[in-house]
């Protein structure tokens, strides 16, 4: 499985990656914001899994969220919005947009395995 880490803090992207690591998975790029990710996505194609951050300078995740939807090239990508955003109106606004699950930083180990289904 290929995993894209998405967020903007260096700590926070060390912390799910050493998670991901743990979980035995070690395909993972990574890109500090949207821009980026968008950039790495082409080149790092095929991916499977998203981990996105919601608030990132120049290109934030949902904007980002929305560009990948409207490409059909990326209809297989599972996107998870990794966020400290937790109303539930930016939730559903999230899920609208096209992201598969939305988890609430911090979470445990456990929580992204079960939102990874392995």
């Amino acid at each position: 499985m290929r995993i894209l880490l998405v967020d903007d803090s260096s700590t926070m992207r060390r912390i799910q990656k050493n998670q991901l690591t743990a979980l035995g998975l070690k395909d993972i790029i990574e890109a500090e914001d949207g821009k980026q990710a968008q950039e790495k996505l082409k080149a790092g194609m095929p991916v499977d899994v998203v981990l996105l951050d919601w608030n990132m300078p120049e290109m934030d995740g949902m904007a980002f969220l929305k560009i990948v939807r409207a490409d059909a090239t990326y209809n297989d990508v599972k996107i998870i919005m990794c966020t400290s955003e937790s109303e539930k109106a930016k939730v559903l606004e999230c899920l609208k947009a096209g992201a598969n699950d939305y988890m609430v930083k911090p979470f445990t180990p456990e929580s992204l395995q079960k939102k990874l289904g392995i």
